[in-house]
């Protein structure tokens, strides 16, 4: 996803050329202000349309972290065996959202208290994670994730893993929930996703 009128006049004022296929890159190379972050939430399609809607957010990208296999594909990673975790890259402005909203996002947007998966995708591949690149990041993680089992009242399964390459996603997936609406609403409701999210968070749902 970009957020296209987000981001024009700061492009334009960088001096920056670009093409739809590398947008994200003109975006981190306009200027130094663009922070990344990486989350996990079951399947990732879900998870981009989930961080889309959030405010200072400028680009997602799904694809595959986690792992040792390099240039992981869709099959292999769905099938297991290659380390690798589902994930959302998100390209945000902190001066907009900052990381710890990110990852209050990512754990009232999932159901953390599952370890084996998210909803009706199960596996490792599945799981729930937030991805910190710095020991600050992580100290927030980890503070978010006490935060949300003392609201929950359970033990939380989210991972907190230190950020590694990310592979991107097949082109097919990037925008699933935009190029497939029909077929993208069917799966999210038949995996139940927002119910199970509903009725873990409540209110605080997202």
């Amino acid at each position: 996803m970009i957020r296209v009128v987000t981001v024009l006049l700061t492009l334009a004022s960088a001096g920056a050329l670009f093409v739809a296929g590398s947008l994200t890159a003109a975006i981190q190379k306009a200027d130094g202000k663009f922070a990344t972050a990486v989350v996990a939430t079951g399947c990732f399609w879900c998870t981009e349309s989930d961080f889309d809607k959030v405010p200072g957010v400028l680009a997602t990208t799904s694809g595959y972290t986690g792992g040792k296999t390099a240039n992981p594909t869709y099959e292999q990673v769905s099938g297991g065996g290659t380390g690798h975790i589902e994930a959302l890259r998100i390209i945000y402005d902190p001066t907009k959202v900052t990381y710890a909203k990110l990852v209050q996002h990512a754990l009232r947007t999932s159901d953390p208290t599952d370890g084996g998966g998210q909803f009706c995708d199960r596996g490792p591949q599945y799981r729930p994670a937030i991805f910190s690149a710095t020991p600050a990041e992580r100290a927030i993680a980890n503070a978010a994730k006490a935060q949300a089992g003392r609201e929950l009242g359970k033990p939380i399964s989210t991972d907190i893993l230190l950020r590694t390459r990310f592979y991107s996603a097949e082109d097919y997936h990037q925008d699933y929930y935009k190029k497939n609406p029909i077929r993208y609403r069917y799966y999210r409701l038949s995996c139940g996703r927002d119910a199970r999210i509903k009725a873990l968070w409540g209110s605080a749902a997202r």
